[in-house]
């Protein structure tokens, strides 16, 4: 299993439409408002044989009203 952050940036005014839609895909495991840089922190679990890059590519980023991303791919927990 693959654990993995994507920080989302949305267009303005649009964040809660954005999260609406990632909750309604059920992909994201825990989905967070945060402030800062990027508007929301969604966290990810995938097979191990799943390319992270393509995941997202093909589930995160084609929600509409997502301006950037910003990918954390962990590797050890504690």
């Amino acid at each position: 299993m693959q654990t993995f952050f994507v920080e989302i940036k949305c267009k303005l005014g649009k964040t809660y439409a954005v999260a609406n839609a990632l909750a309604d895909r059920e992909i994201a495991s825990e989905i967070y408002s945060t402030a800062g840089n990027y508007d929301i922190l969604a966290k990810f679990h995938v097979d191990d044989d799943v390319d992270i890059g393509h995941f997202i590519a093909e589930n995160v980023q084609v929600i509409p009203d997502i301006a950037d991303t910003h990918t954390i791919i962990t590797f050890k927990a504690f």
